[in-house]
């Protein structure tokens, strides 16, 4: 039985972990989108645990607020990625690994460049990156993506997210969050203060190197994609399975938003554990 990891110290910030479950439980690090932190698993995570498996939630980059540097370099994908992997570290890996949304786009980060920490990877939402970039060919996609753009103004995003009810909030209802999640959303990233940092995600996009996502994954993976998602279209959802060089399942929901952590928690709750499992039977 281990301690439990309630901070993790890296790259001299301080990150929050939600470490919980069964103290020998096999360890599974569970990493969340945009614009949500850790407590967007809170529905899943009991059913994991109850399949045994030692949960470990982060609070990511510009979420804790510990961890919140102000320079858009900061949140280059290598620096996402390499908190994933110090927190891997520090539980003492290799470990199941799931990410939704922008956690999932770390995920395969880290199934790119440290597949040797891994034993399975459940991506949701958001397909392998190479296939992403594929599929922002097609205006389809562009469409769904012109938020980002947005996102990348100084100070407007921001501004349009002070007043409840306003642009963002709008905004965040179009792409299927219910009043409830708004609610949390403002609670738990405006009023925390988190959306600025949260936004550098987005502002670092045009520093990415060109080319650099496109490398095959080893690990055991598992894509959970939902046919309400308004973010993101199955061309990229459909080319996932080429660059993964290791047993690979699709999972498609019906009738369901991009937020499945929170609106199918049962769906997304069995397609990790049954991942995990088939892993580690070597299927």
């Amino acid at each position: 039985m281990s301690e439990r990891i309630r901070v993790l110290h890296h790259d001299g910030l301080s990150f929050d972990v939600l470490d919980e479950g069964p103290s020998d439980g096999r360890p599974i690090v569970l990493l969340h989108g945009f614009p949500e932190r850790s407590t967007t698993w809170r529905l899943v995570t009991p059913l994991l645990h109850e399949a045994g498996l030692r949960t470990y939630a982060l609070d990511q980059r510009g979420y804790s607020p510990g961890a919140r540097p102000r320079r858009r370099r900061d949140y280059r994908m290598s620096r996402l990625a390499g908190d994933a992997v110090a927190l891997i570290e520090r539980i003492g890996g290799p470990v199941h690994l799931a990410g939704h949304d922008w956690g999932s786009a770390v995920g395969w980060a880290v199934a790119m460049r440290r597949p040797d920490l891994l034993r399975s990877w459940t991506a949701i939402s958001v397909p392998h990156p190479a296939a992403f970039a594929r599929a922002m060919r097609t205006p389809a996609q562009r469409r769904r993506s012109r938020y980002m753009a947005f996102f990348n103004l100084p100070l407007l995003p921001e501004l349009s997210a002070r007043r409840p009810g306003g642009r963002f909030d709008q905004s965040m209802r179009r792409a299927g969050m219910s009043d409830a999640e708004v609610e949390r959303f403002r609670r738990e990233i405006v009023e925390y203060g988190a959306l600025p940092h949260a936004l550098g995600w987005y502002r670092a996009l045009p520093l990415a190197r060109p080319g650099s996502a496109d490398h095959r994954v080893t690990v055991s993976t598992t894509l959970v994609w939902s046919d309400r998602d308004v973010a993101i279209t199955r061309i990229g959802v459909d080319g996932t399975a080429a660059w993964v060089d290791a047993p690979y399942q699709l999972v498609e929901l019906t009738g369901v938003s991009h937020w499945i952590p929170t609106q199918a928690p049962d769906d997304c709750a069995a397609a990790i554990i049954e991942r995990v499992v088939a892993s580690e039977v070597g299927a």
